[in-house]
């Protein structure tokens, strides 16, 4: 019986080519609209990780509420033995410490003097400790413009906008001006050994890349950590296990009304990246189920006119003793079939946009000059497993439901009439 109907639909064309190029194009665009969704919602909670938040992070209370200036005077004291600790209990985590900083960066003359200045957003990383996996994690080495990496103390990397704004390169003395952990004048000679361009506006417009000690040594805040982020070994963020462990985290601190004492949050806690998580859950959802009622209602209208312009047949069909649920569930049949061929189609030709925006992607550059969201400035699309399964949810469910409501005709056709019809 199965053959029967395939030889039919293929024998002929207007019973199926129509519908097969409908749920084709709706599940492309189903493919396509994911992949890409998928892609900017990835890119922006892995940036805001990698760059800010980490998948967890531990600062002090007062910290957390004044984050924006980065308060280094209510820093974590102890980092090392607390980094330790926090390793030890949880060892599907890599705890990293970093500090961030602001001040001016003064470029001397050939007298030494005061050639150039400009504001700095310094950030403070283990970039010189064997085996860290810092660099690699904000992707630094690919992203070196000039130079090189830092390969010793006292070396540093600005972003390339903000090297070519002060006139600098590689081999250039720089000197930054900021204050210590304490109040005091900070003032610490560093040698430009490269520039880096992130992708992030935020980023570019005036990041200075330093090793962690020679921050900690410029500021007085040896054994001191602005902030602890950890991040899950696998690299990717499970947002019911974060929340999971900062609440077991914040439940164990002894006084939590104490200003200094630590407090954890998720990725989703911060930078408002809540909802940014819930709506990249259940967009899935949002786009399957707009494609299913849309594809639904069209391929119910090809089902109505298929089913007069097959009146004659399915009458004759009634005529010699086919029950009517007996035709019901062969139409039903043919809709899987239908919906199968277009929706194999529709996710090849819904990938092949994908590839190409998943490797070149979109450079919306110009729209991010003044933005301050850590975000990549060329937005990409991501295929994954999901990319490949999701279209056969609108492709089946749509042709099947669509001729499920067409065939209900079936039930409506009395017998009575079916030999007059006959005889016209």
């Amino acid at each position: 019986m199965i053959r029967f109907l395939i030889k039919g639909l293929l024998r002929d064309r207007s019973r199926s080519l129509f519908p097969v190029m409908v749920v084709a194009i709706g599940v492309a665009l189903t493919v396509l609209l994911q992949s890409w969704i998928n892609g900017v919602m990835s890119d922006m909670i892995r940036s805001n990780a990698n760059y800010s938040t980490g998948h967890i992070k531990l600062t002090t209370r007062a910290y957390a509420a004044n984050e924006e200036q980065n308060p280094n005077d209510l820093a974590l004291l102890d980092a090392g033995p607390l980094t330790d600790r926090l390793q030890k209990k949880y060892p599907g985590l890599h705890f990293v410490s970093r500090i961030r900083f602001g001040g001016l960066l003064d470029i001397p003359d050939e007298q030494g003097e005061t050639r150039e200045q400009a504001p700095v957003a310094g950030l403070g990383i283990d970039l010189l400790s064997p085996g860290s996996t810092e660099a690699d994690r904000l992707n630094i080495r690919k992203s070196i413009i000039r130079g090189r990496m830092p390969e010793k103390p006292g070396e540093v990397l600005v972003s390339e906008d903000l090297a070519r704004k002060l006139a600098v390169g590689p081999g250039r003395a720089a000197t930054v001006l900021g204050s210590t952990m304490y109040g005091s004048m900070a003032m610490h000679n560093f040698t430009i050994v490269g520039t880096v361009r992130f992708g992030i506006a935020a980023m570019d417009r005036g990041a200075m890349v330093a090793d962690l000690d020679d921050v900690r040594r410029m500021l007085d805040m040896e054994d001191t950590a602005a902030e602890l982020l950890g991040y899950f070994d696998d690299g990717q963020y499970r947002d019911t296990a974060a929340v999971r462990i900062v609440a077991e985290v914040n439940a164990a601190v002894d006084n939590p009304t104490d200003e200094f004492a630590p407090v954890m949050r998720a990725l989703r806690d911060q930078n408002d990246l809540a909802e940014y998580l819930d709506l990249a859950k259940n967009m899935t959802r949002i786009i399957s189920g707009v494609f299913v009622v849309a594809m639904s209602i069209v391929l119910w209208n090809l089902g109505l006119i298929a089913g007069l312009r097959r009146y004659g047949e399915i009458g004759v069909r009634l005529a010699i003793g086919e029950q009517k649920g007996h035709i019901y569930c062969s139409m039903l049949l043919e809709s899987v079939a239908v919906g199968l061929l277009g929706t194999l189609a529709g996710i090849a030709v819904g990938l092949i946009p994908a590839w190409y925006l998943q490797e070149y992607g979109v450079d919306i550059g110009a729209m991010m000059d003044n933005s301050s969201m850590m975000i990549s400035s060329v937005m990409r699309a991501q295929i994954t497993v999901q990319t490949f399964l999701i279209g056969f949810v609108p492709g089946l469910l749509s042709t099947v439901l669509g001729t499920a409501l067409a065939g209900t005709g079936i039930y409506r056709r009395q017998t009575s009439q079916l030999f007059k019809e006959l005889e016209v």
